[in-house]
């Protein structure tokens, strides 16, 4: 199961970091305006905790500043959030990167009340709207494209789940991959051109590591394939883990075949990934015939000659040089933008940098109308309609924004759209209809495709909608 998100935790843990001293990137072209923003608010604050927050920091840099975020997210990850942040599970099963942030909790604590980070996370939300907006086409298609060529079911793995969480007050261009259990994060920082190939590489994975793990029994008979590594450049994990060299193995042959790229079977084959030319054969076999992945794996498994494999990579030579991608994008299938979705790109972009400049949301607005003329679909017409509603009740004509937020459900919008006007409704409504109201957030909750964060706002905003109406009747 996918889900495309934004995450509170993963945003106070951000941003206490960039008070601390996390400045990686920071001059960079891609950052989201956001970033320096918060910075700049944050550094004009006289928080208490932030002389200690600062020592942790320093007192637990990598040698790169690269190397500081991972373990960050990965405590993020396993903490209940704001305003406790206690651990998700026993110490004992939580990640060592995690683990050895401990002491983390208490500052985290202060630092949200002191910095009143709830209040910025609500302020913040329009521009992470923006970013998961941008990714879910391009999500979509490629999930749609591996899981067609996989054969894959939710129903072969249905306790798993694939996260991608987009985060903007990270340094740019990275793609930042978890894998715990039967979960599968990815967190996404800002990008010019949304990085699909890292992320269709970690779905891939996703996809693929359970199929390999069914079948380990078989695998484990292969297991003296690990003598062929040598110096390999590669983690001394995969020298010991037969599994995980095959699933990435079977990744890397799958992107060849994906990409209609045959150099990169070489390429991955001279990094260390030594299966890649085997199933990058078998992958043709594969494709003709009806089995799912899941099943027709182990007939690739049980066909490994040994004595085949040894011969051909016994002249083997390695490459440690890092891996050039012959292209550092995936091309995702899906229409062009139209000229309204263009516009709309253009449009969300200065409604979330609103804050930095009162004309940016003046010429939102024109363009959000510009784009209803323009031609497209009609859930790109419905989402001017929504920038128009949004930016209506910024300016408190509350009667024009319910007329809008109601085109808006009336266009076909998509689901993350239709969810979050139904919730827009229902807040305008609340004051005043407690009939249309509930209606509406029921119908936000009733939405297949609505984020996590709508329907927790839908959820908590009903419940107290319904506490206020039996303290009127009582």
């Amino acid at each position: 199961m996918l889900e495309l998100n934004s995450n509170e935790t993963l945003f106070c843990v951000m941003a206490a970091i960039n008070a601390a001293g996390y400045d990686e990137g920071i001059d960079l072209p891609d950052n989201n305006p956001v970033r320096k923003q918060l910075r700049d608010y944050l550094a004009g604050q006289k928080l208490a905790v932030l002389p200690n927050l600062k020592l942790f920091y320093k007192h637990h840099m990598q040698r790169t500043a690269a190397e500081d975020l991972p373990q960050y997210i990965s405590w993020a990850l396993s903490v209940t959030g704001p305003p406790d942040f206690a651990w998700k599970t026993r110490d004992v099963d939580v990640p060592p990167d995690a683990m050895a942030l401990d002491g983390l909790q208490p500052l985290m604590i202060d630092f949200y009340r002191e910095a009143n980070l709830g209040e910025l996370w609500k302020r913040v939300q329009p521009a992470y709207d923006q970013e998961i907006r941008r990714y879910h086409t391009p999500l979509l298609n490629m999930t749609t494209t591996v899981d067609a060529y996989l054969r894959a079911s939710t129903a072969d793995f249905p306790q798993r789940r694939f996260h991608a969480y987009v985060e903007i007050l990270a340094a740019p261009q990275h793609i930042q991959t978890f894998h715990y259990g039967d979960a599968t994060w990815v967190v996404i920082t800002p990008a010019a051109q949304p990085l699909m190939y890292d992320i269709r590489h970690a779905y891939l994975f996703f996809q693929i590591d359970p199929i390999m793990l069914t079948d380990r029994a078989p695998l484990k008979q292969k297991r003296s394939m690990l003598d062929l590594m040598g110096q390999a450049p590669l983690p001394d994990d995969y020298k010991t883990d037969v599994v995980l060299l095959a699933s990435q193995s079977l990744v890397k042959a799958v992107e060849g075949r994906l990409d209609k790229d045959p150099g990169a079977v070489d390429r991955a084959t001279k990094q260390g990934y030594i299966l890649t030319p085997f199933f990058s054969s078998q992958l043709s076999i594969y494709e003709a015939q009806q089995q799912n992945m899941r099943f027709y794996a182990e007939t690739m498994i049980n066909n490994i000659d040994l004595r085949a494999e040894t011969t051909r990579l016994s002249s083997l030579k390695f490459d440690p040089a890092p891996l050039q991608r012959k292209a550092q994008q995936v091309v995702v299938a899906g229409p062009e933008l139209s000229a309204a979705g263009k516009t709309l790109e253009k449009a969300e972009t200065l409604y979330s940098a609103r804050a930095g400049s009162p004309g940016n949301q003046e010429e939102a607005k024109t363009l959000f109308g510009k784009a209803l003329d323009q031609k497209g679909e009609p859930a790109e017409h419905a989402q001017a309609w929504y920038g128009l509603a949004r930016i209506a009740l910024l300016e408190n004509r509350g009667e024009v924004a319910l007329e809008a937020f109601e085109k808006t459900l009336q266009s076909s919008p998509d689901d993350f759209t239709r969810a979050w006007a139904n919730i827009y409704l229902a807040r305008l409504y609340s004051k005043h209809d407690f009939t249309l109201a509930t209606k509406y957030y029921q119908d936000a909750l009733a939405v297949n495709g609505a984020s996590d964060m709508a329907k927790q706002a839908a959820r908590s905003e009903l419940q107290q909608l319904s506490k206020n109406q039996e303290n009127q009747t009582q």
